[in-house]
């Protein structure tokens, strides 16, 4: 970014690198709502700000310090920053073979490695195997994640990467990025960058000043130049909340403690336990609907569009479920297993956002048929959270067995009805789902049934758990069998959910593959499995005359 602002450089390094942290808080607080256009849509700068420092640093925060104000000094002082160990490697096959001066640390100088060789060979490579379509191993996904990370570093060092002006004078929809800014508004963002460096300055000599040029006095500026409102300020506020409130971070709390409030409650007959828990879960409930919500309006959509969100909605519909069945039969298990199935998706979403991506990006293509989209792919989600919630109590039934079968022979036939009506209410939504999603595939791609892998494994799923019904039915499985194959059962979502998006990688469904946590997910499925083995291995042992 070529303004002249030589004089501050110096005094934003010795801010960044040597001040403490939370520098120029109103200032800060104002450049996160800076507009800026990015993917599509207008969001705040604060979520550009964190998704590229999540994308490059691995983390949302530098030493403290939050995404907006590190990733706006990227356009200011850049060559500090080239000699800054910033730019996150974690595959460590990948820092072997880059030959790196430290190998032990994951995170290295974007000089070091925009100037090595190496870098530029592997990512030829990496372009010559995506031309040829080939799948990518663990290797080349983090070198293409590096490439990523080089790439979008040197975009905010050109200042091309913030966009933060619509241009008047073309039809184009684009914004016009820091760096090509002309007239009006490149005054305007002159004002406003030396503004942040004033605060800065303030900061440091342990004072606030008041901002002499606001991001607000920016926008108002830019509403002047292109004649009218330039962006919706109601859907930025709401990002803006979303991101300081974190409500399903808060409603995993709620569901953490009905958890455990209701465990007691399992052991007790006291009421008034059981009504506390049932608090929780409500409150959890409505914080987890707020935040859901919330995203519709920000992006007009359901956003069912990538795992994450997928992972949230499901979660969602497992605890809605549970209030129908415990409503209904009054088991006490069924709240608590489906309040441990969504504290578990929303911290899951939350610790790991490498792989559960939480950034708003726009509907692929294929996707933007709002009909479809809420009539397939949500009947299909919602119906993965029926499985869960039978996943949890078929656990629940499990340990329960171990510690004493007849001593909790009730207990373990409760369980059993509601995972039996858990499986009935999954089997019909995956069923419509699936067959919808014939619909949408004729409507898309112009035919109804392709053996595509996400098709087959939602039709494998389906197949898998009719015969669990029809087991039970059938008399062919009694309470312990069916807590078994509601555990075992969930191995094929688990393929059809995340296996073939993220480790076949293949089919027409490309919109929803991603990368990262598959040997992790392996190693729990294994680990699951193996303790369905375990315990009717014991239950055998036990009853055997």
């Amino acid at each position: 970014m070529k303004y002249s602002l030589l004089k501050y450089s110096l005094l934003i390094v010795a801010c960044m690198f040597l001040s403490p942290p939370s520098f120029a808080s109103d200032m800060i607080d104002g450049l996160k709502s800076l507009p800026v256009q990015d993917a599509g849509r207008i969001k705040p700068f604060e979520s550009l700000a964190r998704e590229s420092l999540q994308l490059i640093y691995g983390r949302q925060t530098y030493k403290k310090r939050s995404a907006a104000e590190v990733v706006f000094t990227w356009m200011i002082v850049p060559d500090e920053w080239d000699k800054t160990p910033l730019v996150e490697v974690s595959h460590a096959g990948l820092r072997d073979s880059l030959k790196l001066t430290d190998k032990k640390n994951k995170h290295f100088t974007p000089i070091e490695l925009m100037g090595s060789d190496r870098v530029g060979l592997h990512i030829s490579e990496l372009k010559l195997k995506q031309s040829r379509k080939e799948k990518l191993d663990s290797f080349y996904q983090a070198v293409k994640r590096l490439n990523s990370q080089l790439n979008l570093y040197h975009a905010f060092k050109l200042g091309i990467a913030v966009r933060v002006a619509p241009n008047k004078e073309s039809s184009d929809t684009s914004w016009t990025p820091v760096g090509q800014l002309k007239g009006a508004p490149k005054e305007a963002f002159k004002k406003l960058t030396e503004g942040f460096a004033q605060s800065v300055l303030a900061s440091v000599k342990g004072g606030v000043a008041e901002p002499t040029y606001t991001v607000e006095d920016f926008t108002e500026a830019i509403t002047s130049y292109n004649e009218g409102e330039y962006f919706d300020a109601s859907r930025v506020k709401a990002e803006l909340w979303l991101h300081k409130f974190e409500p399903f971070q808060k409603a995993a709390l709620f569901y953490l403690l009905s958890m455990f409030v209701m465990a007691i409650a399992y052991f007790s007959e006291k009421k008034w336990i059981y009504r506390t828990a049932w608090g929780f879960v409500i409150l959890g409930f409505l914080l987890h609907t707020c935040g859901f919500l919330v995203r519709v309006y920000i992006v007009q959509r359901p956003p069912v569009s990538n795992m994450y969100e997928t992972v949230i909605w499901a979660a969602w519909g497992t605890v809605f479920f549970s209030f129908i069945l415990e409503f209904l039969y009054k088991k006490k298990i069924i709240l608590m297993a489906a309040a441990f199935v969504a504290a578990g998706c929303l911290l899951m979403a939350s610790l790991a956002p490498t792989v559960l991506d939480p950034s708003l990006q726009p509907l692929e293509a294929v996707l933007r048929s709002t009909f479809w989209l809420v009539t397939h792919v949500m009947l299909i989600v919602i119906s993965y959270g029926a499985f869960f919630l039978a996943w949890a109590i078929g656990n629940l039934n499990l340990v329960t067995t171990l510690i004493g079968e007849e001593k909790y022979k009730q207990q373990i036939k409760d369980g059993s009805q509601a995972i039996y009506r858990s499986v009935q209410i999954g089997v019909v939504l995956l069923a419509l789902g699936t067959i919808l999603g014939g619909v949408w595939a004729d409507y898309s791609w112009g035919r109804f049934w392709g053996w595509d892998p996400k098709e087959t494994w939602a039709l494998i799923a389906l197949l898998g758990y009719l015969a669990v019904l029809h087991a039970k039915v059938a008399g062919l499985i009694k309470n312990f069998g069916l807590s078994a194959s509601a555990v075992a059962a969930f191995s094929l979502v688990i393929m059809a959910w995340y296996g073939v998006n993220f480790w076949l990688g293949a089919g027409l469904h490309s919109y929803g593959f991603g990368a990262g946590g598959i040997e992790k997910v392996a190693i729990v499925v294994i680990i699951q499995l193996l303790f369905v083995l375990f315990v009717a291995g014991a239950r055998y042992i036990r009853n055997k005359p």
